[in-house]
């Protein structure tokens, strides 16, 4: 690979994916008698379903409503629904 002229390299694809390197990482470079290496400090945050289940988990009764149901809530939220009779 060219290192740009701020020193920068790209990491081959093939790499990222086999030390789950992503937006975020931290990397390091350590210099040894048979060059250098690169060590991951921190991986970056991951998306997947599973962290996503994790956050919407950790948000559950999280909102107060005040007591409104949900269509009460609804309502307040939208306004009156046009499209149906008097309750």
């Amino acid at each position: 690979m060219r290192v740009t002229e701020k020193g920068q390299v790209t990491i081959p694809k093939e790499i990222r994916d086999r030390l789950k390197i992503g937006p975020g990482s931290e990397v390091d470079f350590i210099a040894d008698d048979k060059g250098a290496r690169l060590v991951v400090v921190a991986r970056g945050p991951v998306e997947s379903e599973e962290d996503f289940e994790t956050w919407l988990k950790s948000r559950s009764g999280t909102f107060d409503t005040g007591g409104m149901t949900t269509d009460e809530f609804m309502e307040w939220l939208r306004g009156p629904r046009d499209d149906l009779g008097p309750r």
